[in-house]
């Protein structure tokens, strides 16, 4: 590149970094960085716009190499600018001792200068650490006004901000909500109106979110959440980096819409996992939660996983988990420890954790720890006011009344959790509480009323994806003679059968064939809920679930015999499965099913191979297939008057 064009590109891309056109800043720096070194402010322009598309593992390198010009030049101010812009970066990358080894060199540049925008930042950076590491409170809200003080006196409009939103967090942390988001609302205003540069709007926006996740305040986080999105599209971004965008899937995931949520946090991940290690664990847990709702414990173990080695403690989700399994005592190990790291002053902390701890406890019959739960969340959501802590409140209190048999306090809190639910828009959580209130309607011997709210709960469960817990709807609804005593469904139903089970056991021992089993089980359980499916049984050491449409029992089934080929060949063993798929009408008793089509798809079953899936041919034809004419056959089925017409479907 000559002078002539490395001066024009560095041009072109100062021009659109001032536009905020962030790609082509990039590029531009990029090209002309590549032809000749950027000088220090252009660098920084580099790293900003780098950081702007989430290319985050380039913008430690540009301000690192602003930092040596800055420093060769004598220019500490600019020096500590960007020394407090790598300790922030670092700090996410979960470098701390790096991060803390930047923030003192920022505190030495700045001891003997004139007051500037960057002893305010350091202010924050102090800050940052007091409210979220320490949790002191008292000291966090000191350093929000140091911070909001210097921005005065120096009139820095985006500090002025930062300052203002920062007292309103640590006012909220210390129990003073109105007045601390009042504040935070002030702030967030300044960024809507566009007085603030684009670093410190994503940075109130960003805190904002973080505020009222901390608050449980999803209504205004949804409010907020909007007028965020709709000043990126002015701004021609398409999302801040994946940071922001783990804290706006938590509201989607919230308000019901799980596979979007599910969409933008793993696009989140893939942008943070290289770098930004706080949010990635968040969006880690994210994933846990939405597939454990959706009966998928594998995967969630799996998410919980990677959430607790990035640093994230995966409560209350992995206890929850614990409970799902059977695990009762481990969940409620878990979840004690966890609140026993937590102090007492970090009341918003404690209060994501003690629903579960309530649930765990009654699993157990433990009411001394359901009780302490539930009065521990009620003062918090007394203190801090938003509806969900209110409902979360309402729930645990109810739950533990139906225990106690005091069935009239326990209407009058699921009736309460359903309304405040319902206010912040959470379908999920609401239809819980629904469960709750025909459990204590049951109790005091108004079935009728039970049956309808079970009616609902169901409909808002299977339209969600909830498998377990319209299942538990149905089981519930079906013990209390609320169900129809018989429905007529038209479905496709699929069984499988681990094959040469009894000598396996005897080969292994009865603990490695247990571990192989839940293996097995949960591998399953995924595949078929992935394909839209419901196991609604297990039989010993196979399944029984049912699907929609043909095509999705005929894909689940050729991906279960997928996954197992590749474990075996990957780890030298798998069990193996045998297949049969068969569409047709039943009868649903509840979670139960039965007729000559579920007899039919038991006997394809039997009559399948090890590692075969044997089919109805009507089902392959139906599925928009054609049987394989090789392995076609008319077969006798036990309890069937009429012969019937199989098809091995290749899977291979």
């Amino acid at each position: 590149m000559t002078e002539a064009l490395q001066t024009a590109t560095l041009q072109d891309g100062r021009d659109a970094f001032d536009r905020h056109a962030w790609r082509s800043a990039y590029e531009s720096l990029r090209d002309a960085d590549a032809a000749a070194p950027l000088e220090a402010a252009d660098l920084e322009r580099l790293g900003q716009a780098a950081w702007w598309l989430g290319r985050l593992d380039e913008v430690i390198d540009a301000f690192e190499r602003a930092y040596g010009v800055y420093q060769s030049a004598g220019r500490r101010g600019d020096a500590a600018r960007t020394a407090l812009r790598l300790s922030a970066e670092l700090g996410h990358k979960q470098e701390h001792a790096v991060a803390a080894g930047w923030l003192r060199r920022a505190e030495r540049l700045l001891a003997d200068e004139p007051e500037s925008a960057e002893h305010g930042f350091l202010s924050r950076a102090h800050f940052n650490r007091a409210l979220d590491e320490r949790k002191d409170f008292d000291a966090a809200l000191e350093l929000a006004e140091r911070t909001y003080a210097i921005a005065e006196r120096i009139g820095s409009p985006d500090l002025l901000a930062l300052g203002l939103h920062d007292k309103g967090r640590a006012l909220v942390a210390l129990g003073k909500v109105d007045e601390g988001m009042a504040l935070v609302d002030e702030a967030t205003v300044a960024a809507v109106g566009g007085e603030l540069g684009p670093h410190a709007t994503a940075a109130v926006y960003c805190n904002t979110n973080n505020a009222c996740r901390d608050l449980a305040d999803f209504g205004r986080a949804g409010e907020w959440t909007e007028a965020a999105q709709r000043w990126c599209e002015r701004q021609s971004i398409a999302g801040f980096p994946g940071m922001c965008r783990v804290r706006r899937a938590e509201i989607v995931r919230l308000r019901g819409a799980w596979p979007e949520a599910e969409r933008e946090v793993r696009l989140a991940t893939a942008e943070l996992r290289p770098f930004y290690l706080d949010y990635a664990a968040e969006g880690f847990y994210q994933l846990g939660e939405i597939r454990l709702r959706v009966g998928d414990l594998a995967a969630a173990e799996d998410y919980f996983r990677q959430a607790g080695e990035l640093d994230r403690d995966p409560q209350p989700g992995l206890g929850l988990l614990r409970l799902a399994e059977g695990k009762a005592d481990v969940a409620a190990g878990m979840l004690r420890r966890a609140l026993e790291a937590l102090p007492t002053e970090d009341r918003l902390g404690r209060a994501r954790l003690l629903p579960g701890q309530v649930e765990v406890a009654l699993a157990r019959g433990d009411h001394e720890t359901a009780q302490a739960a539930t009065e521990e969340l009620a003062s918090s959501a007394a203190v801090f006011g938003s509806p969900a802590l209110r409902a979360s409140a309402s729930w645990a209190a109810g739950s533990l009344a139906v225990s106690l048999g005091s069935f009239g306090d326990a209407i009058t809190e699921a009736r309460h959790a359903i309304q405040l639910w319902k206010e912040v828009d959470a379908p999920y959580e609401g239809a819980r509480a629904r469960v709750l209130l025909a459990e204590a309607l049951r109790g005091s011997g108004d079935a009728d009323e039970a049956g309808v709210e079970l009616e609902r709960a169901t409909s808002t469960f299977e339209r969600l994806g909830a498998q377990p817990d319209a299942a538990n709807a149905r089981h519930l609804a079906g013990a209390q003679g609320t169900a129809p005593v018989a429905e007529k469904v038209e479905l496709t139903f699929m069984f499988t059968d681990v094959v040469g089970s009894t000598p396996l056991v005897e080969a292994i021992g009865d603990e490695a064939w247990e571990n192989l089993l839940r293996w097995h089980d949960a591998t399953l359980r995924r595949i078929v809920t992935e394909h839209d499916g419901e196991v609604v049984q297990h039989t010993g050491d196979g399944l029984l679930a049912v699907f929609t449409s043909p095509d999705r029992a005929l894909a689940a089934a050729r991906g279960i015999q997928r996954v197992l080929a590749d474990h075996r060949r990957d780890h030298g063993f798998a069990p193996q499965v045998r297949i049969g798929v068969h569409a047709s009408s039943g009868v649903r008793h509840g979670t139960a099913f039965s007729g000559a089509g579920v007899h039919a798809a038991a006997r394809i079953t039997a009559l399948a191979d090890e590692g075969q899936i044997l089919a109805s041919v009507a089902t392959v034809t139906a599925a928009g297939e054609t049987a394989d004419p090789a392995s076609s056959r008319e077969v006798s089925l036990k309890g069937i008057s009429r012969p019937m017409a199989v098809s091995s479907v290749l899977w291979r």
